[in-house]
């Protein structure tokens, strides 16, 4: 029977590999939400006409 790893080994190796997956997607979803959000908010000045 194989030795087991101390819990607190299991735990940290498992959140170490979900913060790498979080952060992976951060990364590839963040250029795309920051150039939607320039786009918005471009359209939106030009749709304004300010009539005083």
């Amino acid at each position: 029977m194989p030795q087991m790893a101390p819990l607190y080994w299991e735990i940290l190796f498992f959140m170490f590999i979900m913060s790498l997956i979080m952060m992976s997607i951060m990364i590839y979803h963040l250029p795309k939400i920051s150039t939607s959000i320039k786009n918005i908010q471009g359209q939106e000045i030009k749709q304004i006409n300010w009539k005083w």
